[in-house]
């Protein structure tokens, strides 16, 4: 049965790619915008039976990855804290700071757990009322309504030992900030399916107007993103913009609407610093006035954090598009997963672990 639907599948994909090559009669350049997909392309040898016109564009659509180092050494310094219990997802534990990271914090006895949920965390507070529980809240609009869930609760159950450190980030103003730079290369765009299922399709709509390109919503299967490609290159080639859905099975136009409302509740725009790209105005979520209280940086007084970058990796020019991971003098000897020089070497959604994972050769 399994052979069946692989060959089915094979075909599929084989008639697909047929017709892309039918179409293209000049290179594109396409970015995707998520580091899951980026993954799936190198994963499933997709990104190699392209058509040699398609360039793929790794964008900055890794949670991890563009967290800022800032905000990566307040991590540190809370964690490092007496009376304190910092959780975190996994991969967010060997991401280098300034001058370390939370792995050694953990290694040097401090009390750093690795949660699969904020809840989780809250669980944690509740169950150690004596101690302070942060959780290092990271992530794009998928991430924003279990984390705002999880203070929400906390407030409700009075819960005063739970805070989170908040390094949200969205993708629309990213979307701007690359395509209004002046080096920017990216022709169009395959937006990451599992936030328009949060949030719609709407703010992609006045991105493809101003900057005259064409979007296409897809998922992570190697159909799902060899369609992206197919219908953003349909339009490309005919000169038309707009945002085409081609994930129909898990988006809609509006997005999930309770998710919003959640996290509308708790959040508030802000401008955010993404690590190796720098300031984007109003690209990330903070907490309201509402929940200030869970404010981890409020509550641990971190403001005074002085960042310093390393000189070798150049990760802010890969999550640009500008360059390709392996074009970094570092890529494979200096930086390798097992001693990264930056988060894009660490996150399962990096553009450099993908390469070095998957197509060092």
């Amino acid at each position: 049965m399994n052979d069946i639907v692989i060959h089915h599948e094979s075909e599929v994909i084989g008639k697909a790619l047929t017709a892309l090559s039918g179409i293209l009669t000049r290179p594109w350049s396409i970015m995707e915008i998520c580091g899951g997909q980026t993954h799936a392309f190198m994963q499933t040898g997709l990104s190699a039976m392209l058509p040699d016109e398609i360039e793929l564009i790794h964008g900055p659509g890794c949670p991890v990855c563009v967290t800022s180092l800032e905000l990566v050494d307040k991590a540190v310094a809370i964690a490092a804290k007496e009376n304190v219990i910092f959780t975190s997802y996994g991969d967010m534990l060997r991401v280098p700071g300034s001058e370390s990271n939370l792995f050694s914090v953990r290694a040097r006895g401090g009390d750093v757990r690795v949660v699969y949920s904020p809840m989780e965390a809250l669980q944690i507070a509740q169950k150690n009322p004596q101690k302070e529980v942060v959780f290092f809240g990271i992530g794009f609009e998928t991430t924003a309504p279990s984390n705002a869930i999880s203070v929400i609760k906390a407030k409700e159950r009075n819960i005063q030992n739970y805070s989170m450190l908040v390094s949200h980030v969205r993708v629309p103003p990213a979307m701007h900030a690359i395509l209004s730079a002046d080096n920017n290369r990216v022709q169009g765009f395959l937006a990451a399916g599992h936030v328009c299922a949060v949030m719609g399709m709407e703010e992609y709509f006045p991105i493809a107007e101003k900057y005259q390109i064409p979007i296409t919503v897809t998922g992570f299967e190697p159909f799902d993103l060899l369609r992206g490609i197919l219908e953003t290159v349909r339009m490309l080639e005919k000169g038309t913009v707009g945002v085409v859905n081609a994930y129909e099975r898990a988006v809609s136009s509006q997005g999930n609407k309770q998710a919003q409302e959640i996290i509308e509740q708790a959040f508030t725009e802000c401008d955010r610093q993404w690590r190796g790209i720098g300031m984007i105005p109003n690209s990330g979520w903070k907490l309201n006035a509402d929940y200030a209280q869970y404010d981890a940086e409020l509550k641990f007084e971190v403001g005074d954090i002085i960042t310093r970058e390393s000189e070798v990796c150049i990760s802010g020019l890969i999550l640009q598009g500008i360059k390709k991971p392996n074009q970094c003098p570092a890529f494979g000897t200096l930086c390798t997963p097992q001693n990264p020089l930056g988060a894009t070497m660490v996150s399962s959604e990096g553009a450099c672990a993908a390469y070095y994972r998957y197509g060092r050769n």
